[in-house]
């Protein structure tokens, strides 16, 4: 998204630089291959397994060497229980019919109806099965873990349950211990067939996290730490079209995220962990899936809440870069969001209202450059008439025209020899980009402003909740009114009508982006008219210089 929002605004200020020559030339005359995907790293020794073909359950194996030992004693439960836990931070369900989860809601955090969030997606887990399935590194026993009923063994204090299945031959325990107020947990999970261990990973499928951002399938992602490149990596449900991989390392944490949560797998072992990244199509939406573990016996600590700075680093300071501000400019974005929550916490308590304060510091700190910009364009103006001399003698040339290069060249010397520099209308503008996309970037990860209010708006990360967004159409009106007062030396009024349709296209673009994004720009424009006319006031234009007596003497011919 930083790349289309870059080349969007390189696009714009191409057109608006080359608008001139272009008019002049044809204008009225006067009477996405797709990159390769990465392999995956597997542990010395052992080949990469075909995922796309499910491997066929094995026939219990002949177990000459275990026939004198004593069979397991089975162990199951009579019908399917479900049993909830809660904590400050969460309200789980759990049931016994495969030990999966049902429901893991979380209670600090509302959805768009403005209910507790719920983190499951039902209609997915109907197809994928619930999180906390089971999956396997190699062959699956011939029972199906995912749908025998587990025994049920409650903690004490209602903050824990241990799961425990046995036919005899396949041994399976899942155990899941909460802590009272965190957004953390301890998960363990066993799995032997015949007294022999059984790799496996627990997976969390069929759809994650919040259902009602922008895309919300799009943004689901498997997500891993690689301690040996010391990188944070992220696969989407289109890096698994072709079929689900594993990648095996030493990961500090794996699991699946979206946009603003995640459910992440910390490993308490040494030894290198799975993390498979697959793609499933659920009612015509594919989501990504993630599944994390492969040993005969896992050991987590549990991470399933909010994408919060505070939290997370609490958690692992490498947690930390879950949130992520952008490639290009999160060396900006971070920035701006710990000013915007500082503000919040500190000055506005409000999100809105510190996003207005933060806009104005940023154009005040721009001032001198739009004054060096401005003082650039009061030149030019000076310069009119002899530009339109300049466009006079080369009246009629085409731009593959030969002569279409003396005349640029002309101009820019015109420009040199006093000091112009053409572009510096442009560079506030350019500026501003950096910040724009900063802001971009802050509006779509930052949790803070999920769900933050600011007068009408119900939520600055999304586009307003009304049938005409108000925000947008103001933004189109002070843009307009802004461009009306900058002065556009050398523009020809025709030329000058068509560039009045910038402000539509703007608002065209804006139009469905996050609310907060918009008030941003907003109020640039509204700062913009203040400085505008302040500079109007205080700069006026200097006198037009008198065109070059050449240009004169040209029209009369060869008269002497």
């Amino acid at each position: 998204m930083e790349k289309r929002l870059v080349l969007a605004f390189l696009l714009m200020g191409g057109v608006l630089f080359l608008m001139p020559y272009l008019y002049k030339s044809f204008g009225p005359q006067e009477p996405p291959p797709k990159p390769a995907q990465t392999t995956a790293t597997q542990p010395a020794g052992k080949p990469a397994p075909a995922e796309q073909v499910a491997p066929a359950k094995p026939p219990r194996a002949a177990r000459a060497a275990d026939e004198a030992k004593p069979a397991a004693p089975r162990i199951s439960a009579e019908k399917e229980q479900e049993f909830p836990v809660e904590t400050e931070v969460y309200k789980i369900v759990m049931s016994n019919r495969g030990a999966v989860v049902k429901s893991w809601v979380l209670k600090k955090y509302k959805d768009s109806a403005g209910k507790p969030l719920e983190l499951v997606s039902a209609a997915g887990a109907l197809k994928t099965g619930y999180p906390f399935s089971l999956t396997y590194k190699d062959a699956a026993p011939e029972v199906d873990l995912n749908q025998v009923l587990y025994a049920v063994k409650p903690a004490a204090d209602g903050l824990g349950v241990e799961y425990e299945y046995s036919d005899g031959e396949v041994v399976a325990r899942k155990s899941l211990r909460l802590d009272k107020q965190t957004y953390l947990s301890e998960f363990t999970s066993e799995v032997s067939v015949g007294g022999t261990g059984l790799a496996h990973l627990i997976e969390w499928r069929g759809g994650f996290g919040d259902g009602a951002v922008q895309n919300a399938a799009g943004v689901q992602r498997s997500v891993r730490f690689d301690q040996s490149s010391g990188k944070l990596v992220l696969k989407t449900a289109g890096d698994a079209k072709n079929g689900s991989f594993t990648d095996w390392g030493s990961f500090s944490f794996a699991g699946i995220e979206d946009t603003y949560f995640a459910a992440v797998f910390l490993p308490l072992k040494e030894g290198p962990t799975a993390l498979r990244t697959s793609a499933d199509d659920v009612t015509g939406v594919v989501h990504a899936g993630a599944a994390v573990g492969g040993s005969n016996a896992n050991q987590f600590l549990l991470f399933v809440g909010p994408k919060d700075l505070d939290i997370l680093k609490k958690v692992n300071p490498k947690l930390e870069q879950i949130v992520d501000f952008g490639t290009w400019f999160g060396w900006l974005a971070k920035p701006l969001f710990l000013i915007v929550n500082w503000l919040n916490d500190h000055v506005a308590h409000n999100y809105g209202w510190a996003i207005v304060l933060i806009t104005i510091l940023i154009n005040f700190a721009l001032l001198p450059l739009k004054f060096t910009s401005m003082k650039s364009m009061k030149k030019m103006q000076g310069l009119k008439p002899q530009i339109d001399a300049i466009n006079a003698k080369y009246k009629g040339i085409g731009m593959r025209d030969p002569k279409k290069a003396e005349q640029n060249q002309e101009v820019m010397e015109l420009y040199k020899k006093h000091g112009v520099n053409p572009m510096g209308g442009c560079l506030p503008m350019l500026i501003q980009l950096p910040f724009f996309i900063g802001f971009y970037n802050v509006l779509t990860v930052a949790i803070e402003m999920r769900g933050a209010n600011w007068l009408w708006v119900t939520d600055l990360s999304q586009p307003e909740h009304l049938p005409i967004h108000i925000l947008p159409v103001l933004m189109i009106v002070a843009q307009f009114v802004m461009q009306k007062m900058t002065p556009t030396p050398g523009q020809d009024p025709a030329q000058a009508k068509m560039m009045m349709f910038l402000p539509l296209v703007f608002g065209f673009m804006f139009y469905n982006m996050s609310s907060g994004l918009v008030l941003y720009w907003l109020t640039s424009n509204v700062v913009g008219i203040g400085q505008q006319w302040f500079i109007n006031r205080s700069m006026p234009a200097p006198p037009p210089e008198a065109a070059p007596t050449v240009a004169k003497r040209k029209k009369g011919g060869g008269k002497g």
